[in-house]
């Protein structure tokens, strides 16, 4: 799939983000949920008192194990799900009092590849336009679907397509009335690889427009190279909102791998105070440090194994990952 082009940006997508002058007031927010709860009549808790603020033109990711609520709070987003208390505004519209002007200004592309089966590509994208009162513009259309790899396919029937080109159909949809906020539900959940790099492309190419993308996805390694901001959810509460960046260099933790000379079948006592791992059949020394600590340990580390006589053949280091935050902090959470 080719990126769109950067050339022009499509009529009635937000221009691309300008940095803030120091001293400007900051822009207001383009979604806002204050104090959000959903309970639903069986009595089930799906949401507890959601405080979420989401930059203009920024990618979030939203996180969480299955149940957490993530689909819920998107869904109340979009005005499918009524919320039981808290207020939710999109481009500065109430969800509930001004539903049709909030719902126009969001696209939205779920987990379920539901469309009809027995329309062309075409029909289907053009009618999901109109169903937001947008004049029709085939030229628009077109380059949306072109964008996508869809043009091949226009008069193509739903029924006849593969389950990626179904995935980029829903897509071309979302996109068809052109939103300023575009949620993505588990996008590249059963898609090839291919189909997945084709789709982050094209959300980096929709954030360069001002386009503001909030996606849920499993794969965290995506939301570690895709997102501006993250956020992790679990049991129905946000418990984390923060910049990636921040967020990897705050409990991100690195650790010192060494491949011994010859197999240890224990750790000795006399490490028994450093943060060690034994592993691998006891071929590789583990240790777990904070970067930014002033001492990290390794010198008195190493004159340790120095003086017991245990060499090493080589050494490597390696960052935490998203995943594992995301797994430690779900964990923690839960234990609480």
């Amino acid at each position: 799939m080719r990126a769109m082009d950067s050339t022009r940006a499509p009529t009635g997508f937000a221009p691309a983000r300008s940095h803030p002058t120091p001293g400007a007031v900051p822009e207001p927010p383009i979604i806002s949920v204050e104090r959000v709860s959903k309970v639903y009549a069986s009595g089930f808790q799906a949401l507890d008192g959601i405080d979420l603020q989401i930059r203009r033109g920024e990618i979030f990711a939203l996180l969480g194990p299955n149940g957490a609520g993530k689909t819920t709070l998107i869904g109340l987003i979009c005005g499918l799900v009524t919320p039981t208390a808290g207020r939710v505004t999109a481009d500065g519209h109430d969800i509930v009092r001004d539903y049709r002007a909030a719902r126009s200004a969001i696209g939205l592309v779920p987990q379920e590849l539901a469309t009809d089966a027995f329309e062309t590509v075409w029909a289907t994208v053009t009618f999901s336009r109109g169903l937001f009162g947008r004049p029709a513009d085939p030229t628009f259309i077109e380059k949306v679907l072109r964008d996508l790899s869809l043009w091949d396919k226009r008069q193509a029937r739903i029924r006849t397509l593969s389950g990626g080109m179904k995935r980029r159909v829903m897509i071309a949809k979302a996109l068809s009335h052109e939103p300023r906020i575009l949620f993505l539900d588990e996008p590249t959940a059963g898609v090839d690889v291919e189909l997945r790099r084709d789709m982050w492309a094209m959300v980096r190419g929709l954030r360069e427009r001002g386009v503001t993308v909030i996606l849920t996805t499993h794969y965290i390694e995506e939301a570690e190279e895709m997102a501006d901001r993250i956020g992790v959810i679990s049991s129905g509460r946000l418990i984390l909102v923060e910049d990636k960046k921040t967020l990897m260099a705050r409990l991100g933790r690195r650790r010192l791998t060494l491949h011994l000379q010859r197999p240890l079948a224990a750790l000795p006592p006399a490490l028994g105070s450093f943060p060690l791992a034994l592993v691998n059949d006891g071929a590789e020394l583990v240790y777990t440090f904070d970067a930014r600590a002033e001492r990290t340990g390794i010198a008195d580390l190493l004159r340790r194994l120095g003086e017991l006589g245990i060499d090493f053949k080589d050494l490597q280091t390696e960052q935490s990952s998203l995943e594992e935050i995301f797994v430690s902090l779900v964990s923690d959470d839960r234990e609480h």
